[in-house]
């Protein structure tokens, strides 16, 4: 029997993707059928890898040209996922812009040494895993990490011309583009720099570098809430932030604050989620066994106080900080509990950027005064 593309575009017109009003036909979302007697293939484009959603449109297209064309149809479903991008149009946006960057995700903790370098790494690599065009700024000026996190702390930008300007072109590896203050310090050498000093630095790495077409940008903030905080979200409309935290009581009391800051009236930066890290510890001889080290489920308590989304938990594990040591992040281990960790992070994280560019305007970049000798952050 030789099925006509009419019939199954007409069967498609009765599915509805998941978190989508339209069908998928309607939506965009069927971007080519091809036939061949008995058999078709569907190529399918959607804007969340979360896997319950893309097996769910699978299942149901197979389904609907079973019974509403051919019963004996061979299908095979084709399912890409192209990153969300933001919505200038609800809103005027006040900051600069880089253009051809989609989302500009900042990942902060409150306290220092709770794992934040370590979960910006293994995520940029699994989103780039997953396809997406990615570049990570390495914002903590003070103690960056993230050359060494990706094999480079011996590399140097290159430069290129754009435009008839001359730019950094960032370091690459592992499908992710990375600039970082420690591409331009000696190994032992202290950046000993005040505010002003750090934010010229911040500017010409996000303003003077050709990153290109990126997906998704993340910035790798200093512990704390301080004056680079102030610097990077006066410089740009940041998408989201994630705040990482581990579960005991003293990181969770920072991390709350972390929060609070992306939350105040005269920042508004949406809060996309809480990640646990060092969540549980598991032995290798004993494999079924979680010990609560530093305190069981504290961040996820947190993002339910918060009323905020829990984004996942990641364990404390020791090939996580030898990978993070050698340049290599855990991530990209195949086929291992880990991986499975943080792509379900990943996967949380583009959920709720999906649900952020959906349900809100574009965040604003904040302005920055002095009045009677203090700062005050205003719109």
């Amino acid at each position: 029997m030789k099925l006509e593309k009419s019939d199954i575009l007409k069967a498609l017109e009765t599915i509805t993707v998941a978190g989508e009003g339209k069908n998928m036909v309607e939506s965009g979302a069927v971007k080519n059928i091809i036939t061949f007697g008995d058999e078709v293939i569907v190529d399918l484009v959607l804007t969340t890898p979360a896997l319950h959603i893309r097996k769910r449109a699978e299942v149901d297209i197979m389904k609907v040209i079973h019974e509403k064309v051919y019963e004996k149809a061979k299908i095979k479903v084709n399912i890409k996922v192209e990153a969300p991008t933001a919505q200038p149009e609800k809103n005027e946006i006040k900051g600069k812009q880089i253009p051809g960057i989609s989302n500009i995700i900042a990942v902060a903790s409150g306290k220092g040494g709770v794992g934040k370098s370590t979960v910006t790494s293994n995520l940029a690599v699994t989103l780039a895993k997953m396809g997406f065009k990615v570049g990570v700024l390495d914002a903590d000026i003070y103690g960056p990490s993230i050359p060494i996190m990706f094999d480079v702390e011996r590399e140097r930008p290159l430069s290129v011309k754009e435009d008839g300007k001359s730019k950094m072109k960032p370091v690459e590896n592992y499908g992710v583009k990375v600039l970082s203050i420690g591409f331009f310090t000696q190994p032992n050498q202290a950046v000993v720099w005040r505010g002003p000093m750090a934010a010229k630095a911040l500017n010409q790495m996000i303003f003077d570098a050709a990153w290109g077409e990126l997906d998704f940008m993340l910035i790798d903030l200093p512990p704390g809430t301080g004056d680079i905080h102030l610097s990077i979200m006066q410089s740009l409309p940041i998408t989201g932030a994630v705040v990482v935290s581990t579960p005991q009581n003293v990181a969770l009391a920072d991390a709350r604050k972390g929060v609070a800051m992306f939350q105040q009236d005269s920042i508004n930066v949406p809060v996309l989620g809480v990640v646990e890290n060092m969540a549980y510890f598991t032995p290798a001889e004993l494999p079924d066994n979680k010990y609560y080290i530093f305190g069981k489920e504290g961040a996820k308590y947190l993002a339910e106080d918060l009323d905020i989304p829990f984004l996942g938990e990641i364990p404390l594990v020791q090939s996580i900080r030898e990978a993070g040591d050698v340049g290599r992040p855990a991530a990209l281990q195949v086929a291992t509990p880990i991986e499975q960790a943080f792509e379900e992070l990943t996967r949380n994280v583009v959920q709720e950027v999906v649900n952020r560019n959906d349900n809100l305007p574009p965040t604003e970049a904040i302005k920055i005064t002095t009045m009677a000798g203090c700062s005050a952050v205003k719109k």
